[in-house]
């Protein structure tokens, strides 16, 4: 058998260590802050419908002193959105609701839908990251976060809080009915208080919720909704190329981890991977931070099945 020389192992240590370190410091100073804007084009709209720029954010985390965080989402007030939804966790500290008003800017004076996620009611503590794999695991809740001084600042601008809610308004000439759920991650939610069919003279239909749990997402499309957005799960936040993510921190599986997806026969689902972190957990790997412009369009008209005289949905999410 080949004898390896101690020294070729200890050269093979250092250079797996190195790696590793290398791999640490690029994932939390690197990638982390390295802010991207995703296009999608969905088919959602009902047919003959005009267009609609959506701008979809979620899972800010924010700290005070996140600079370029805060500097990255004022400019995305520039790409003049017709409608702004917010999934929820914008909090990460007892005093970062200034820097999220303050970050959010002008976007404040758009149309704007907002659930909210467990980082807003809690601030993130310390967890061992093996606990990611194990869905039953124990929850520990950290202090409780100012939200209803961030859902007061957000109101106030204008933005419509769907928790639990149904609501319907009018965008860009698009008639929209739309509902949302409070955070399934904590089993806030309730979706009976928003059951039933959502207002059929719409041109679109939107549910709301901060993590995509599969029982919410079965509810919103039994009930017609044309289109879901969530957060929550940072896109898997570690991920390795050629593979994805190594866990969604919910019940979806991988493929859905972040991005558009059909769910159901009728329903479209976009998740978003998210602007930040928990501070606990300052990294990202082959999952940058991002904001995502959604343009809606009409979806096809439904063409009989030749198998079953059924009508069946053509559409798909095809991203840009």
């Amino acid at each position: 058998m080949p004898v390896i020389s101690t020294s070729a192992v200890r050269t093979t240590a250092l250079g797996a260590a190195g790696a590793a370190v290398a791999g640490i410091g690029y994932a939390s100073l690197v990638e982390r802050n390295a802010f991207v804007l995703r296009e999608a084009t969905m088919p959602v709209l009902a047919p003959g419908s005009s267009s609609l720029r959506v701008l979809h954010i979620s899972d800010l985390h924010m700290t005070p002193g996140q600079q370029r965080k805060q500097q990255w989402l004022r400019e995305l007030d520039r790409l003049e959105p017709d409608l702004v939804i917010n999934t929820g966790d914008n909090l990460s500290h007892q005093k970062s609701v200034p820097a999220v008003v303050q970050a959010l800017g002008g976007l404040l004076s758009r149309p704007g839908l907002f659930v909210f996620g467990s980082n807003d009611y809690f601030a993130p503590v310390p967890k061992n990251p093996m606990k990611y794999f194990k869905k039953d695991h124990r929850r520990v809740y950290g202090a409780p976060l100012p939200w209803k001084d961030l859902r007061a600042a957000f109101t106030e601008r204008g933005w419509l809080d769907l928790t639990h809610i149904r609501r319907d308004l009018e965008v860009a000439g698009i008639r929209i009915a739309t509902a949302g759920v409070d955070d399934p991650h904590l089993h806030r939610d309730r979706y009976d208080t928003i059951a039933g069919a959502p207002n059929p003279l719409a041109d679109l239909r939107i549910g709301l919720t901060h993590s995509p749990e599969p029982r919410v997402l079965d509810r919103f499309a039994e009930d017609g909704y044309d289109l879901v957005l969530a957060g929550h799960t940072h896109g898997g936040q570690l991920c390795l190329p050629g593979y994805g993510a190594l866990v969604t921190n919910c019940g979806i599986d991988r493929s859905r981890v972040k991005g558009a997806s059909k769910w159901g026969e009728h329903t479209q689902l976009h998740v978003s991977a998210g602007v930040g972190t928990s501070p606990w957990a300052p990294y990202r790997f082959c999952c940058r931070p991002e904001a995502t412009l959604l343009t809606l369009v009409a979806a096809p008209p439904k063409r009989p099945s030749a198998d079953t005289g059924q009508g069946v949905s053509t559409s798909e999410a095809v991203a840009r």
